[in-house]
């Protein structure tokens, strides 16, 4: 009987004992306790993340804007390292293609580029329409593109001078208007470096109105019909990648600051 009055003492010791340490545990003067403030600010960050990967992705589509709480979200993403990050990667995996296919080496070896904000970005542009919560400007952006002062995205202009060794023929196909923004282009372009592209394709007055998808798809159709094979084709938009004859393989770049149909 006293042994089994000695063992309940025990168990009733250790418990307490148990309590003791959980309620300092939790109690320590150095945690500090999860404010309102950063439970929201959490919140607010793991939509924006869905709602980037949504756009990514292309489940979410048609959007004008970027959601107004998600401007230091996607200022962070494109302007502190991880914009770059996924970009640079893309183009490795688009390296590693490139190394494994076998060209016909008869002239007929085609690649495809989109160019805003695949060879040249227009990111200190956005910077000033708040990453993209700003509804989409056409003169501001005209006024923009006219000035010929886009940078070049490092990593594609690395990768369209491994496409020119390679000795494919590389097509630069953009929605930007043939007539207001052709010269501006072709500057910007050379003062970047991507000097020896086959050709510069822009918007004519033929494709105005209709959607990029249609446009793109018309030319790569006829740069098929003049005998070309198109190994790869790479843009920020899923416009840019869809459609007809969009190429052995497409990759479509991060983009999270507009939409374009």
């Amino acid at each position: 009987m006293i042994s089994s009055a000695m063992q309940r003492l025990k168990e009733a010791i250790v418990l307490l004992i148990f309590a003791i340490c959980s309620k300092a545990a939790n109690s320590n003067p150095y945690r500090r306790p999860i404010t309102d403030t950063q439970e929201s600010a959490g919140a607010t960050a793991a939509y924006c993340l869905s709602w980037r990967l949504a756009v990514e992705a292309n489940n979410l589509r048609a959007w004008r804007t970027v959601p107004t709480q998600c401007l230091r979200y996607i200022e962070g993403y494109m302007t502190l390292g991880q914009y770059e990050r996924d970009l640079n990667f893309i183009v490795e995996n688009i390296n590693d293609y490139i190394e494994e296919i076998i060209l016909e080496n008869d002239g007929s070896d085609a690649w495809i580029l989109d160019v805003d904000d695949t060879c040249i970005s227009n990111l200190l542009y956005y910077k000033g329409k708040r990453f993209g919560c700003d509804p989409f400007d056409p003169m501001g952006f005209k006024t923009w593109a006219l000035k010929a002062e886009c940078s070049a995205v490092p990593a594609v202009l690395i990768l369209f001078n491994k496409l020119m060794e390679k000795g494919i023929k590389i097509f630069l196909i953009t929605g930007r208007d043939e007539i207001t923004l052709g010269q501006a282009t072709l500057d910007n372009l050379y003062n970047q470096g991507f000097i020896g592209y086959e050709r510069l394709i822009l918007r004519s007055k033929a494709y105005r109105g209709k959607s990029a998808v249609i446009y793109k798809s018309e030319i790569r159709k006829q740069l098929v019909e003049e005998g070309y094979k198109i190994w790869g084709n790479v843009g920020d938009q899923w416009s840019d990648i869809q459609g007809d004859c969009v190429g052995e393989r497409s990759f479509k770049l991060p983009n999270p600051m507009y939409f374009v149909p």
